[in-house]
């Protein structure tokens, strides 16, 4: 291929060289660096990778794209851009042939519930016998091909590197959680998403290495109406109208609350049996039809309205989508993994007051005989965490079990014994059990008919960092192995 035909969508200034330079390959990585590639060089806040040039060079590379003009060898094709980052996405598109364009794009995001929405999007379509990529959380997921990813969006190489694989595995859709650090990071450059959806926002990831302000974090989240054609936003989230003012594509609606939306949630209606503990609702407006979703909270209504909202445009049975709805799983979030007539046990990854509030009030509405709490709290992070997420245990749960989380340097009683001061003011009823297996047996052990479980903090995770090292743990494994024991004594 041909250094030219990679740079269509770029706008660029050739400052030595040739255009016609064959290419293979982009990297932004000097220890990638080889012959055939085009090595992308970007100024990061502790490394500027102009600095490598010399080492590519030797390596091999012939051609080079420079934010900075800089000294550059003899015999050498070099380029300039003004934003290294968006020539890496556009770049990464054009090596990978533009796979995105290949399959149906949505894109979510939001402060909370994107991960919960975008899981949603594909267990439905793949309930209507669909074929789905998803990147996210979780990681990038195609099929039962699941691949650890440092950034809940990854950098954009990465993500068309992971796009052309979805294509080579048939994927017809692809779902991804877009944060708002890839649209400031250019991360997403280049990719128009069929469908966008908003879920909410609040202030959260403001922070030296993440947004200056609440309104930087707004408009990089409103950038998604900016690269899709299909919008979908929540009405109920005070900020819409912010968020959408500048939007270009076609606009929709959602709401739980508001009326005069597009999609409406009404009838809403809390079940907890032993054998489906969810909710109920009716979808009304330019799409009507009535749905189960066996994953509790009213705030998953929101959720649900959302995935129900992209998924109307996509001419998909209706019979599929609530098939997918009533048997839908997202790990970690809210995850119901055991059931009964004695109690249900939910993971959830709830690791800091306000989510742990959300959850507790939410649980609450189902009315259990007792709501029990089983959680700890990271170590190496701040106190004010273990002092509020006491409080909160404390006044809204019936019994906690207190126990570690990731402890990381840390000691784990010094971490519980935090907990546990704000706790005890609160007169609240607890436990402690540092070893968590233990904490999680106990709370099955001794539930009592009608009870509900909540274990949290870890969520999706599957392990415990102790010391600087990371060893295998997962809440749900630990519980369905709690279930199984209790069964083979009884």
């Amino acid at each position: 291929m041909k250094l030219k035909e990679w740079l269509k969508d770029l706008n660029y200034e050739l400052l030595q060289g040739s255009l016609d330079t064959e290419v293979e390959e982009v990297v932004y990585d000097s220890r990638k660096a080889r012959e055939g590639a085009v090595f992308v060089c970007m100024k990061g806040t502790k490394i500027d990778s102009h600095d490598f040039i010399p080492e590519a060079a030797k390596a091999g590379v012939t051609v080079f794209v420079v934010e900075q003009k800089t000294d550059l060898p003899q015999g050498v094709t070099a380029v300039f851009v003004h934003n290294a980052r968006e020539a890496l996405a556009l770049l990464s598109a054009a090596r990978f042939g533009y796979p995105a364009s290949k399959m149906v794009t949505i894109g979510v995001t939001g402060t909370k519930g994107k991960t919960t929405t975008a899981h949603m999007i594909k267990t439905i379509l793949e309930a209507c016998g669909k074929k789905v990529g998803m990147i996210g959380t979780t990681g990038i997921v195609i099929g039962q091909e699941v691949t650890p990813t440092v950034n809940t969006t990854p950098e954009s190489y990465q993500l068309h590197e992971a796009f052309s694989r979805m294509v080579d595995a048939g994927c017809e859709y692809m779902v991804m959680e877009a944060s708002s650090q890839a649209f400031k990071m250019h991360r997403v450059d280049g990719i128009c998403f069929d469908y966008g959806l908003f879920t909410n926002i609040s202030p959260d990831h403001i922070g030296p290495d993440e947004h200056d302000s609440f309104e930087e974090y707004l408009y990089y989240k409103s950038r998604i109406f900016a690269c899709c054609k299909v919008g979908i936003v929540n009405k109920d989230d005070k900020h819409w109208e912010e968020v959408t003012k500048d939007a270009s594509c076609e606009l929709h609606s959602f709401s739980v609350d508001q009326e005069g939306t597009d999609f409406k949630a009404e009838n809403i209606r809390y079940v907890a049996q032993p054998d489906f503990v969810g909710l109920e609702f009716d979808v009304k407006g330019i799409y009507e039809l009535s749905v189960r979703v066996n994953i509790p909270g009213r705030f998953n209504v929101a959720n649900a309205l959302g995935a129900v909202s992209v998924l109307s445009f996509l001419g998909l049975s209706k019979d599929c989508i609530c098939h997918g709805l009533e048997h839908l799983s997202v790990n970690g979030r809210m995850e119901i993994v055991y059931s009964s007539e004695k109690c249900t046990v939910i993971v959830d990854y709830a690791h800091n007051a306000v989510s742990m509030e959300s959850l507790l009030t939410t649980l609450r509405d189902y009315q259990p005989k007792r709501l029990v709490c089983v959680f700890g709290c990271g170590g190496n992070r701040s106190k004010d965490r273990r002092y509020s997420m006491g409080d909160s245990a404390g006044r809204l749960a019936d019994f906690t079990v207190i126990t570690a989380d990731n402890s990381r340097f840390e000691k784990i009683e010094d971490i519980m014994a935090d907990i546990r001061g704000s706790l005890e003011k609160t007169g609240g009823t607890f436990i402690e059990i540092p070893d968590r297996r233990e904490a999680i047996r106990y709370s099955i052990s001794h539930a009592e008919p009608g009870d509900m479980i909540a274990i949290i903090g870890k969520g999706h995770e599957d392990y415990q960092e102790v010391n600087g090292v990371r060893h295998h743990f997962s809440d749900r494994e630990e519980v369905l192995l709690a279930v199984h024991d209790l069964k083979e004594e009884d």
